[in-house]
C-alpha cells in the first residue's frame, strides 16, 4: 500500500466530509439541533449542479455559485417552515422533525426524477500529475483547493464580519443577544444559509469525484459528516474541519487495506469510541451542567 497516495485520496474525500460537517456544527452551535436533513441538502446541491450543467453548459465556478445560492435558499426555507415553529419545543421533537424533513426530500426527489443513478457531467478533463511520492489528479487538486478556500472564507465570516459576531453571540446566549439588539431569527437563518451552501459545494465536488449521483446519495455521507463533527467537537468549527479530514483518511486507508466492506462499520465504531472516551470531541471541552 502506498501511504502517501492513500493520504492524498483521504484528504480529497475528507475535505468533502469537512464541508458537510461544518454545516452540522454551525447549526448545533447556534440552536443545539442536529439537522439530519443536511445530507439531503448536499444531495440537492449535486442535482442542481447536474441540471445547470446539462441545460446551460456552464463551467465549474458558475455551477458552484448557482448550486450554493439555490441550496442556501432551501436551507432557509427548511429552517423557517420546519424548525422555527419548534424553537421552544423539546429537542426530541426537533430531532424527529429533522429526520422527517430528510425522508420528505428524499421521497420527493425519487417521485419527481426517479431513483436511478445518473452520471455527473465532467466539467473538467481528468489529468493525473505524478509528483514522485504520489499521483494527484486535477480534480483532486480542485476539490482540495475549493474546500480549503471555502473553509477559510467561512472562518473569515465568523471571526471578522458583523453577522459572524452575531452568530457567536447567539451561540453563547440567544436571549442576551436579543436584548443587545441582535435579530436572532435572521442570524439563525443566515447560519442555515451558509451551512447549506457549503453542503451544496460538497455535493458538486463529490459528483465530480465519483462521477455519479442519486437521490439517496446524501444518507451515508450525511451520517459520516455528523460523526466527523462529533469527532472534532460538535459546535466547534475547526473541530468539524479536522474531523472531516480524519474520517476521510481513515475510510480511505481501511479500503486500501482490503476491508472495503467494513469501512462504514469502522467509521461508526469511531463514533462509539469517541462518545465513550471523549464525548466532547477532540477539540471540545467537557462542561458540567448545573441541575
Amino acid at each position: 500500500m502506498d501511504v502517501f497516495q492513500q493520504l492524498v485520496n483521504g484528504l480529497s474525500l475528507g475535505s468533502i466530509y469537512a464541508l458537510l460537517a461544518l454545516g452540522y456544527t454551525m447549526v448545533y452551535g447556534i440552536i443545539k439541533l442536529i439537522n439530519f436533513a443536511h445530507g439531503e441538502v448536499y444531495m440537492m446541491g449535486a442535482f442542481v449542479g447536474y441540471f445547470v450543467t446539462n441545460q446551460f453548459k456552464l463551467g465549474l465556478i458558475p455551477t458552484l455559485l448557482i448550486a450554493m445560492a439555490v441550496c442556501s435558499v432551501l436551507g432557509v426555507l427548511i429552517e423557517y417552515l420546519a424548525y422555527r415553529p419548534l424553537r421552544n419545543s423539546t429537542r426530541i421533537a426537533a430531532l424527529i422533525t429533522a429526520i422527517g424533513v430528510s425522508f420528505l426530500i428524499q421521497s420527493l426527489m425519487i417521485y419527481f426524477i426517479g431513483a436511478d443513478t445518473r452520471p455527473f457531467p465532467q466539467m473538467i478533463q481528468n489529468k493525473n500529475y505524478d509528483v514522485g511520492l504520489f499521483t494527484i489528479s486535477n480534480i483532486q487538486l480542485m476539490i482540495l483547493t475549493t474546500s480549503v478556500v471555502l473553509m477559510i472564507l467561512l472562518q473569515f465570516i465568523v471571526k471578522y464580519t458583523k453577522m459572524g459576531k452575531a452568530m457567536r453571540a447567539v451561540s453563547v446566549d440567544a436571549d442576551a443577544a436579543q436584548l443587545m439588539g441582535i435579530n436572532v431569527n435572521h442570524t439563525i437563518s443566515f447560519t442555515f444559509a451558509i451551512g447549506s451552501s457549503l453542503a451544496a459545494a460538497g455535493g458538486i465536488l463529490i459528483g465530480l469525484y465519483y462521477n455519479s449521483i442519486d437521490p439517496m446519495m446524501g444518507v451515508a455521507p450525511g451520517l459520516k459528516a455528523f460523526i466527523a463533527a462529533v469527532f472534532g467537537g460538535i459546535g466547534i468549527i475547526p473541530g468539524a474541519a479536522l474531523g472531516g479530514f480524519v474520517i476521510g483518511i481513515i475510510e480511505t486507508f481501511v479500503s486500501a487495506l482490503g476491508f472495503t466492506a467494513y469501512r462504514d462499520a469502522v467509521v461508526y465504531g469511531i463514533l462509539i469510541i469517541v462518545l465513550l472516551v471523549r464525548p466532547a470531541g477532540l477539540l471540545g471541552k467537557n462542561v458540567k451542567e448545573k441541575v
